[in-house]
């Protein structure tokens, strides 16, 4: 080999090996020693952009990445129950987790028999849960969850997800009257009858809120386990306004019978009636705000029938209604199809009505009836008979005061009797005490 041959090899080897000749070089020679060199320059720079793309890789895993891609929104925010369940327990956890970062929102939204209602709830300190502000959830709804949240990386992630509850195996409500935005008298007791026993009472009970404005004391009472009922100590006072509030929806009453109601009813209380009968006299005094506006002449139960004696409550009012006396023991003794001004006091069926059918002289002379209180009337009902008169002047939840009669004191929980019950007892029927 030439000494010319030797120094192009040494350029060709030193080329290879990446270092750049110093100089110029002319000719073949001095073009394919610029090729190699550009190739050099070419395969270091793509070794260099392949150890940067690892690097990336390597760094993207621990800042959210898999592969190379973001974390899917499932995999950066666990929501329980899972999406699309079906047939959720009202005791199932609802629960939404970040296994890293945090929860930037949370909103939780539940539709069924009430609309559509926000689910109350909060984000713990460290932003990494959210759990609702009440742990039961309702049965018969949907439920819908919306969540964003920062990963560990701080890429930030949205997602929706659905769910429903099981409807309850048997459902669970309370009947109650009158319903809501009534007007009502100074003697009115709130009393809820269910339609299954109850066997967690005060659960139920705890579900029931009953309250007033100007406030006062309310107490609740159990009549067995179907009956609920709620009174202040002494009558209301003219003006104030009642509300209850029913928050029985989800409550598990009895093994597999949970409640189905959830609303709001608003009472207000008019003036104060109160109606006392004397069977002995047979008359009837009305007073209104403690000023007796009349006394009627009336006829009560006879000897065999005497008229219950005790507190009572107008629970319903009718213009015309039949009275059989075969639904109320008395078999075929009456049947009449049109009984005008009929004003319910007990749920056994004792009245306050008006009376087309009896001489004139019984009414303030005898009394003649099966139990009920009559007043006089005119066939079809007359707004100037003293019926009518008493009829126009009451409204549901007017008390009835009968005195001196044979018979013994209405039950408490025979209509609203309640007010026969004196006040510790009273107390004393709550599940909560």
């Amino acid at each position: 080999m030439t000494a010319h041959q030797q120094s192009r090899a040494g350029d060709r080897a030193t080329n290879r090996a990446g270092v750049r000749t110093r100089g110029r070089v002319r000719g073949r020679a001095g073009r394919g020693a610029a090729r190699a060199d550009r190739r050099t320059r070419l395969v270091l720079a793509a070794v260099a952009g392949l150890a940067g793309a690892v690097a990336l890789a390597g760094c993207g895993e621990a800042e959210g990445f898999v592969g190379g891609k973001p974390r899917s929104p499932e995999e950066t925010i666990r929501v329980v129950p899972h999406n699309g369940a079906h047939g959720v327990r009202a005791d199932g956890r609802l629960e939404v987790r970040v296994p890293e970062g945090r929860l930037e929102r949370v909103e939780v939204s539940r539709t069924g028999g009430a609309g559509r209602q926000a689910v109350a709830g909060r984000i713990s300190p460290d932003g990494m849960v959210w759990r609702p502000a009440r742990g039961r959830l309702q049965l018969g709804a949907r439920y819908t969850v919306d969540a964003v949240a920062l990963d560990g990386a701080g890429h930030r992630s949205a997602r929706r997800t659905t769910f429903t509850t099981s409807a309850p195996v048997h459902r669970f409500t309370g009947h109650f009257s009158p319903q809501g935005d009534a007007t009502v008298g100074t003697g009115l007791i709130f009393s809820m009858i269910f339609n299954r026993p109850v066997a967690d009472r005060a659960a139920v009970e705890r579900a029931v809120k009953v309250g007033a404005r100007p406030p006062v004391e309310i107490a609740a009472h159990w009549f067995g386990h179907r009956r609920l009922d709620f009174r202040p100590r002494e009558r209301w006072r003219p003006g104030t306004r009642i509300t209850v509030d029913l928050r029985l929806r989800g409550v598990k009453a009895a093994p597999g019978a949970y409640g189905t109601q959830r609303r709001t009813v608003h009472y207000r209380v008019a003036r104060d009636q109160v109606s006392v009968i004397d069977a002995a006299r047979h008359t009837m005094t009305v007073r209104q705000d403690g000023r007796v506006v009349a006394v009627l002449p009336v006829t009560a139960g006879d000897d065999e029938n005497p008229t219950y004696n005790g507190t009572m409550v107008i629970l319903e009012r009718h213009s015309m209604t039949r009275m059989d006396g075969d639904t109320v023991g008395f078999g075929a003794e009456y049947d009449i199809p049109d009984v005008p001004h009929a004003m319910r006091l007990t749920r056994s069926g004792t009245f306050l009505h008006g009376n087309y059918w009896a001489p004139p002289e019984v009414f303030g002379g005898l009394n003649t009836s099966h139990g009920c209180v009559g007043l006089k009337d005119i066939k079809g009902g007359g707004p100037h008979t003293p019926a009518g008169w008493f009829f126009g002047r009451s409204i549901v939840g007017d008390t009835v005061v009968v005195t001196r009669s044979p018979e013994r004191t209405v039950a408490p929980d025979n209509g609203l009797g309640g007010w026969n019950m004196p006040w510790g007892p009273w107390r004393a029927g709550s599940a909560l005490h």
